[in-house]
């Protein structure tokens, strides 16, 4: 004689689930229009994330120029980039890196309507490119840092003399690369938290739905 009563409230439950989530997702849509937040910290915040994407194309062109153009030769023989495949490795991760910062550039200005679905859809696509080039870079800093220690400082263990007494230029141009390129990859570590803060601070995380039964009050003891 209970089951009656319990699909009654089981419908009335359903019912009302129905009528709340066309609300509920207005209300959702409505906030993402209004960006959650008044419209000149929402502008300063958008203007700081679109400077974060600019600033590491503009490093990791000046890292790729720098290095391409490093070469010398001298008494002692003839050097470049190209002789040396960590610096060939940080040419290709900083050509790659810019022309990425250039098109999330683009896509980031490119008017669009603010809804939740595609706001997370670019966040997490964003983030997971920002990840991957952001060990790309490391790796490829990492990588020409041991190479250039060698060249500054020699190994006798391996009997690898140190080349940039005579190369001194070559070193020191290249140095600068590195460190550009490392400068790179701490401006996209800021943007990651830069996004992040733009996206939490207009919508809401998603919120994870499990499918429990209704419990009815009148069946507890």
């Amino acid at each position: 004689m209970t089951f009656p009563r319990e699909r009654g409230r089981e419908s009335e439950t359903e019912r009302e689930s129905m009528a709340t989530t066309p609300a509920t997702m207005a209300k959702e849509e409505s906030r993402g229009m209004h960006g959650g937040e008044n419209g000149g910290e929402n502008e300063r915040v958008r203007t700081a994330e679109m400077l974060m994407r600019v600033v590491p194309m503009g490093l990791c062109v000046a890292a790729l120029v720098m290095m391409l153009r490093n070469s010398e030769s001298n008494d002692y023989g003839s050097l470049s980039y190209s002789d040396l495949g960590a610096f060939r490795y940080l040419v290709h991760a900083n050509g790659i890196c810019a022309g990425y910062s250039l098109l999330s550039a683009i896509i980031v200005a490119m008017p669009r309507p603010p809804t939740i679905s595609r706001a997370w859809t670019f966040f997490l696509l964003d983030q997971f490119g920002k990840q991957v080039l952001t060990y790309t870079i490391l790796a490829a800093g990492a990588v020409s840092t041991e190479v250039l220690y060698l060249a500054y400082k020699g190994d006798v263990a391996i009997t690898w003399s140190s080349a940039c007494g005579s190369f001194g230029g070559f070193c020191h141009k290249a140095t600068a690369s590195v460190a550009i390129t490392l400068a790179a990859a701490a401006c996209y570590m800021v943007l990651s938290l830069v996004s992040s803060y733009r996206l939490f601070s207009r919508f809401d995380a998603p919120v994870a739905c499990t499918s429990k039964g209704i419990e009815d009050p009148g069946f507890q003891e």
